[in-house]
């Protein structure tokens, strides 16, 4: 902008305002102009047409007795054709802006407990944006976008909503960790129930093979020696498994003492020997 033979400068995105003798006449466009000073003719002052922002911090108070701050974001502009109104009608813009703002959040804000203002801060902007551009309006000035851009609670607040938060996590976390030690339990229970079933099914199918080899074996035997009966077959089948039961006992390194009565003449009737040899063991040990 410049003032030299009585010639003056506006440069984009701004307009001047020309007054003859104080009284407003024109508005003027970016580019050169012509104002003869006798004349009586100058440039009251210039006003932007950019856009500009005002971030407005306001404390209040939510319905459930929370202090927070919020912070407003307005942008506004001023009009080319209400320039003048822009101009003359408002000192001071941004503190007209500013105590609009106050206003509609102090209005709103306390209506709402502190959970809701965080998920509505869209309805306060719009709220704060509609009584703006109401009120604006008749001022030359148009608002483009009002933004709730933060909303600060107290210190202490904070703190308590975060242990909260921490809180319901951790206690979520239990919950799944005890849910899976459960399932482990479970899986752990099903699998040793399936092991003994199993297990059962292998002992019995190894009793029976017993039992079908013993039986097969007494009469293979009583077919192939003529005079035999199956007693003295299953005689002969108790000695041999007494044999290498002691066999095993001899040969083992941790085993404990046995006492079982033993001598040449016990093969005879050694199922009658095993039952007294048991009987005495247990009357000594006992004692």
């Amino acid at each position: 902008m410049g003032n030299l033979f009585c010639c003056v400068q506006v440069d984009q995105s701004t307009v001047a305002i020309k007054e003859t003798f104080g009284k407003f006449e024109d508005v003027l466009e970016p580019g050169c102009h012509f104002l003869p000073w006798c004349l009586g003719q100058q440039v009251a002052g210039y006003l932007s047409l950019r856009l500009q922002q005002l971030d407005v911090r306001c404390e209040t108070k939510t319905k459930d007795n929370v202090f927070v701050n919020v912070v407003a974001s307005i942008q506004y502009r001023a009009l080319a054709n209400n320039a003048n109104d822009a101009f003359y009608k408002l000192s001071n813009t941004r503190s007209q802006i500013q105590a609009y703002v106050f206003d509609v959040i102090r209005a709103s804000v306390p209506k709402l407990i502190l959970d809701d203002v965080f998920e509505q801060k869209n309805e306060i902007a719009k709220a704060v944006e509609e009584e703006l551009e109401k009120a604006m309006s008749a001022y030359g000035f148009e608002i483009v976008q009002t933004l709730i851009v933060d909303i600060e609670p107290d210190e202490h607040v904070k703190r308590a909503m975060n242990e909260i938060n921490a809180a319901a996590r951790m206690r979520l976390a239990a919950n799944e960790k005890a849910e899976a030690e459960k399932i482990l339990q479970i899986k752990r229970a099903e699998g040793e129930a399936e092991a003994k079933y199993l297990s059962g099914l292998g002992i019995a199918r190894q009793r029976q093979a017993i039992v079908d080899g013993l039986r097969d074996s007494v009469l293979g035997f009583s077919v192939n020696v003529p005079g035999t009966t199956a007693k003295d077959v299953m005689d002969m089948v108790l000695v041999t498994q007494y044999f290498d039961t002691m066999k095993e006992i001899g040969a083992s390194s941790k085993s404990s003492a046995v006492f079982i009565p033993h001598g040449p003449g016990a093969v005879r009737d050694v199922a009658t020997q095993i039952r007294d040899g048991l009987l005495q063991g247990s009357f000594a040990d006992k004692s």
